[in-house]
């Protein structure tokens, strides 16, 4: 099941499970209002105009909404690797990153020197990873991008990361191969009307605005990701860890056709140091306002599964997101 209807079908499941914990939640929130923590939590993000952002705003919104005394600002970032390291200079208390970035971060595999001391409050989405290329351009494999030009996304961004290992799958080597652009998404958009780039590499939900904004004009297509995932976890270690086949439906851009790429969850990470009331706080609001929590352009992205929540992998849950897990859920 993919697409819209795996999307009704998620939503239906999310309704289902959450039907007792949302059953008074707006008079349970009021009521932690008067006792809820006081401060302000930065939240590291991604790009302004793309998912974790999107997904940020709407956060700090119902986090306001559910506990006036507790603010939250919105930092934009190139996205999964600096938003660990933000946490890392203490300059943002939670952040968004995909799990393999999380995974190696906490783990001290690359790109990270060495481990970084994370905490999760919970496995929040899916990031589809989406690789176009003109409509017209005789591209239809990573593997035809030999000789090419690619924009793989900021460079401190996780689709950085990953498109520089679906290269290496594919059998091209970066630099040499294929001629490789760490471009803002505004910045990829503009070079692909250009034709300064063959391709670009977002990740994120389904549908992206810039790839929307491409798909008139000047046309794209998706090339297929989903048949390199067993050379991409042949590695070992963190690299394929977390990394999935998923369905981006069609018609999810003008013109397309359903295409296989590669899912990764996102993580909503924190520092050890974050409080736990805070903590608790964050995961009350994930749990009990998650219909307000997805962005209004995801069209086939899993949002909230509560039943998946907890499921952080290697990143163990701060003890305050435990607490009240176990309050919620008994």
């Amino acid at each position: 099941m993919t697409g819209p209807t795996r999307r009704t079908a998620l939503r239906a499941a999310l309704g289902t499970a959450c039907a007792g914990l949302l059953a008074g939640a707006t008079t349970a929130d009021a009521r932690r209002a008067d006792h809820g923590p006081v401060g302000t939590v930065r939240i590291a993000t991604g790009e302004s105009d793309g998912f974790y952002a999107a997904f940020g705003r709407l956060l700090a919104d119902q986090v306001a909404a559910a506990y006036p005394r507790l603010s939250c600002e919105v930092i934009t970032s190139e996205g999964s690797v600096a938003n660990v390291r933000l946490l890392q200079a203490r300059r943002a208390e939670v952040a968004l990153a995909l799990a393999d970035i999380a995974w190696a971060a906490y783990g001290g595999a690359a790109p990270f020197a060495r481990g970084v001391p994370l905490y999760a409050i919970g496995r929040v989405y899916e990031n589809y990873a989406q690789l176009a290329v003109r409509a017209d351009a005789p591209i239809r494999t990573v593997a035809d991008l030999a000789g090419r030009t690619v924009s793989l996304g900021a460079p401190a961004s996780g689709g950085a990361v990953l498109g520089d290992r679906l290269l290496r799958a594919a059998g091209l080597t970066p630099g040499t191969d294929v001629r490789v652009r760490h471009l803002l998404m505004p910045q990829a958009a503009r070079a692909m009307r250009d034709g300064a780039i063959d391709a670009l590499l977002v990740a994120g939900g389904v549908p992206l605005p810039v790839l929307s904004a491409l798909g008139t004009r000047p046309g794209i297509r998706l090339l297929p990701l989903a048949t390199l995932l067993p050379r991409l976890r042949a590695g070992g270690g963190q690299a394929g860890s977390g990394l999935e086949a998923v369905t981006v439906p069609a018609g999810a851009y003008p013109g397309t056709t359903e295409v296989a790429t590669i899912g990764v969850a996102n993580l909503l990470l924190c520092r050890p140091d974050l409080p736990g009331p805070v903590a608790a706080a964050l995961t009350r609001v994930l749990v009990r306002r998650a219909t307000h929590l997805v962005p209004t352009a995801a069209l086939g992205t899993q949002f909230l599964d509560v039943r998946s929540l907890i499921s952080t992998g290697v990143v163990p849950l701060h003890a305050g997101a435990v607490a009240a897990y176990r309050e919620l859920h008994g």
